[in-house]
């Protein structure tokens, strides 16, 4: 591992990564007035009652943990573990996983789960893909998620980044698998353009490439209006075609937002005829009263019988699905078990150095 801090030019974006009480307030506060739906006709009435007990997580403040923290807070690096409170970042941060969110914390979009704030993004920041790699290095991380906020305001919507960022990645730490996991980058508007995008990240050879479904048939014009249900199938069933098999389609659903059991499994099914061989399916968390509202808690069982269901019956190579599964949630391992990347020596699950 690296211990030279990566280079931020005067003027770059930087965030904390573990922001104070303050800041945190802060940003709860601008995420309402910029994040979730305003149409009235949407139901953003919150949840009574408490969450269930399978809800709860406990902080677990490993060694490897603490060194990911106590480097990440050197950096003021913008990652979704934290901007998005994700839940599991105790359980990813110790397995030396991270997902760093590049293109700038403004999303030309707006879905009615999504904590990312909606706006016109700043100043296109070409310096970001060798500033995240040189945190990929800096950290040791085994395993690095690249994500990124839709830029439809860019006439390639963001693929350069993306692909520039993956060739920084692996010029300076080859064995780190990488996942990127973008928009449609237009597909959804316009195929042709899409498609020309996608070949740019083709080109560059991610281990994992993703594009989140989220949500059945019935509930997409509401809950993702600015993307098409049978255009994102279209979109993963191209990248398989494209990909070589070397690296995995994945995608992911979200549970809880007034869906049946029946309309998971049938996106299942769906997902699995375009190609997509890896998946994740979580729990819907209400992020405020500008958001989609909760319509059930979905128990632990019924997240198995997905998983059980994905795997036996539909045969997909890894279905991670449960109450606190997000789509970055053991990355390395669905990566593993898609037989697309193994860890280095030393690394968690790679053997002894």
């Amino acid at each position: 591992m690296s211990d030279r801090r990566p280079v931020i030019p005067d003027g770059a974006r930087t965030l904390a990564v573990v922001p104070s009480a303050r800041e945190q307030r802060d940003r709860t506060r601008e995420r309402r007035q910029r994040a979730g739906v305003v149409r009235g006709s949407v139901d953003t009435s919150l949840p009574g009652g408490r969450k269930p007990e399978w809800l709860k997580v406990k902080a677990s403040f490993g060694e490897n943990f603490t060194d990911v923290t106590r480097l990440m807070e050197d950096l003021e690096l913008n990652t979704v573990c934290s901007q998005a409170a994700c839940p599991n970042i105790y359980e990813c941060w110790e397995m030396r996983e991270a997902t760093f969110l590049i293109g700038g914390e403004d999303c030309t979009r707006r879905c009615g789960f999504c904590q990312i704030k909606t706006g016109k993004p700043a100043e296109y920041d070409t310096d970001e893909p060798r500033r995240v790699a040189e945190a990929v290095e800096h950290l040791g991380l085994r395993f690095a998620v690249i994500t990124m906020v839709a830029r439809d305001d860019l006439p390639d919507q963001g693929a350069w980044l993306i692909a520039e960022t993956i060739r920084q990645v692996r010029a300076r730490t080859p064995d780190v698998g990488v996942e990127v996991l973008p928009s449609d980058f237009g597909y959804g508007n316009d195929p042709a353009r899409g498609s020309d995008a996608l070949d740019q990240v083709v080109e560059a050879g991610p281990d994992v490439f993703a594009f989140n479904l989220e949500t059945c048939r019935r509930l997409f014009p509401t809950i993702r209006p600015a993307f098409d249900y049978d255009r994102g199938l279209a979109f993963l069933a191209l990248a398989r075609q494209r990909f070589p098999r070397s690296t995995a389609i994945k995608s992911n659903l979200i549970a809880g937002m007034s869906e049946t059991d029946d309309e998971i499994r049938a996106c299942m099914r769906d997902l699995r005829a375009a190609g997509v061989n890896t998946l994740t399916i979580g729990q819907y968390l209400q992020p405020s009263a500008q958001h989609l509202h909760l319509d059930r808690y979905v128990p632990p069982e019924t997240f198995a019988s997905f998983r059980e269901y994905g795997e036996v019956e539909l045969g997909f190579d890894h279905v991670q699905a449960g109450p606190m599964v997000r789509s970055s949630y053991h990355a390395g391992q669905q990566a593993m078990d898609a037989k697309v990347w193994e860890p280095s020596p030393g690394q968690p699950g790679g053997g002894p150095a």
